[in-house]
């Protein structure tokens, strides 16, 4: 299956899970989960939440953030790969002053 993102209309996501001010992104959803290239803006963030049927990748394609995962915190930066595992929760946020450019990938198990 190939998937192109070039044909996937991009949303805009305000205060995605309580975070603070915006997110843009392309979804591709079905049964078994989510791929998302999103990016979260300078300033902004994905608010604190519990993934209760899967387990959420961030793979950082560029910028620079913090992920807090069950009150751990772990710095994000391009490279670099944060995982939510089913149970946990996280929160992501930019903490550069540039987009931090994301590919998310959620796996319901």
């Amino acid at each position: 299956m190939l998937l192109d993102f070039n044909d996937i209309k991009e949303i805009t996501i305000p205060g995605m899970n309580s975070g603070t001010g915006m997110m843009t992104a392309k979804m591709y959803m079905d049964e078994q989960g989510k791929i998302i290239p999103c990016a979260i803006h300078a300033g902004d963030s994905i608010g604190l939440h519990k993934h209760e049927t899967s387990d959420d990748i961030n793979y950082v394609l560029s910028g620079t953030g913090k992920a807090i995962c069950d009150g751990k915190e772990e710095i994000l930066e391009k490279g670099t790969c944060h995982i939510c595992k089913k149970g946990s929760e996280h929160s992501i946020i930019n903490t550069g002053s540039e987009d931090l450019l994301l590919i998310t990938v959620v796996v319901e198990r």
